[in-house]
């Protein structure tokens, strides 16, 4: 009896698969016509970001004629120690207004940071690597000047050694 039942149930089993591969290409097709439909309901006028991507305008500045300048020393006239700039403020419309040097201290310890002018400032000629940045005020004025506070109003120590605060 049992050699019987044998080809009913590779029959059985044969006719299972076929359901089942059934069902799955089924499934892939409407999957494939799900996406198909979305492609066709997009505007005709979007193209893919590869096909036409804007190419950005470019400008080449040659390394003798840039240098970046935080962490760098700032000296005054009589070639006196004045910190190091540790950033740049700008105002809303991008223009540049103070830098932030790291003045006075031994070691970190006793530092303040104070808000100067950005035109007090002079900088080397283009090409001099090494050359420090210069500074049209005095250690005393620098000593005065009110600590410049981030998320406080700034106080700008200008060139002549005046105090401004930058506009809100």
């Amino acid at each position: 009896m049992r050699k019987n039942n044998r080809p009913a149930m590779a029959a059985a089993a044969l006719l299972a698969a076929a359901v089942l591969a059934a069902a799955v290409l089924a499934l892939t097709l409407t999957a494939r016509m799900a996406v198909a439909a979305e492609d066709a309901a997009a505007p005709a006028d979007t193209a893919p970001a590869e096909s036409n991507p804007a190419t950005p305008e470019v400008t080449i500045l040659n390394k003798h004629e840039v240098e970046g300048i935080l962490g760098r020393d700032v000296r005054s006239a009589t070639d006196e120690n004045m910190g190091r700039v540790v950033d740049v403020l700008v105002d809303r419309g991008g223009q540049v207004r103070a830098a932030i040097i790291d003045f006075g201290g031994f070691l970190g310890l006793g530092s303040r940071k104070i808000a100067v002018d950005w035109n007090a400032l002079h900088f080397p000629a283009p090409g001099k690597s090494g050359a420090r940045i210069a500074l049209e005020l005095t250690r005393d004025q620098l000593k005065a000047a009110p600590e410049y506070q981030e998320g406080k109003p700034v106080v700008v120590l200008g060139s002549l050694g005046k105090l401004e605060p930058l506009p809100e």
